[in-house]
């Protein structure tokens, strides 16, 4: 089957974010008592929204978060952001690729609030490859892992969520991919383990963005 539309995600797809975000809050988390590794605050908080690390963090220290400390956290994220992420490497080529297949239908999917997600994309130069298709999770009724804001996508997009190829690269947003109907391929870069990955039902994991227009126009003619 020919896609109809490719959906990427944005943190740890488009841009290399994840680990300035993460390591923003484990700092905060640590001033509030969780003393957590580099490593188990990315196996915790990896794919999550905002909201979703507020409540995680809320759980295990049985309090309340208030809203100083949530928009403290905005704040030195959003400023780490603007500093220092970049464009994932070769996203470029892979994006100018996909367009000349998908003029059209080629969206931006995030479970991150909008303005975080065109901050990012602003400062790598990404936002006009997506031509306004940006959407987030916290627009809809339910975020990822729940399969909402793919299908609000594909319906934004005049397609069917079937028809539709996905980016991710967690299993959050994987889990949210295939719920939808989607097909989800997975970015992992060389030095991640893409067995969970996998295990959450992504049908295939690729290592290099440039590889990926390549992947999908295989994908299609193996299944016609």
């Amino acid at each position: 089957m020919s896609f109809a539309a490719v959906l990427f995600d944005c943190d740890g797809v488009l841009v290399d974010s994840e680990p300035i975000s993460l390591e923003i809050l484990r700092k905060m988390v640590g001033d509030l008592g969780w003393q957590l590794s580099p490593s188990e605050c990315k196996r915790l908080f990896l794919g999550k929204s905002t909201k979703e690390e507020i409540q995680l963090i809320e759980n295990h220290l049985n309090i309340k978060i208030d809203h100083e400390w949530q928009q403290a956290f905005i704040l030195r994220r959003n400023q780490a952001l603007r500093q220092h992420v970049v464009a994932t490497p070769g996203i470029y080529d892979c994006l100018k690729a996909i367009r000349k297949q998908w003029p059209l239908h080629v969206a931006c999917v995030s479970a991150a609030e909008k303005n975080k997600i065109i901050l990012q994309l602003d400062k790598v130069g990404l936002t006009d490859f997506f031509d306004g298709h940006i959407f987030s999770g916290t627009q809809v009724l339910r975020n990822k892992p729940y399969p909402d804001v793919y299908m609000a996508a594909a319906q934004s997009l005049g397609v069917e969520p079937n028809q539709c190829a996905i980016i991710e690269d967690s299993v959050t947003g994987i889990t949210a991919g295939i719920s939808s109907g989607a097909t989800v391929f997975a970015y992992c870069p060389d030095d991640e383990n893409p067995t969970p990955l996998l295990e959450a039902g992504a049908q295939h994991y690729f290592r290099d963005m440039r590889l990926l227009p390549d992947i999908l126009q295989h994908h299609t003619s193996s299944n016609p």
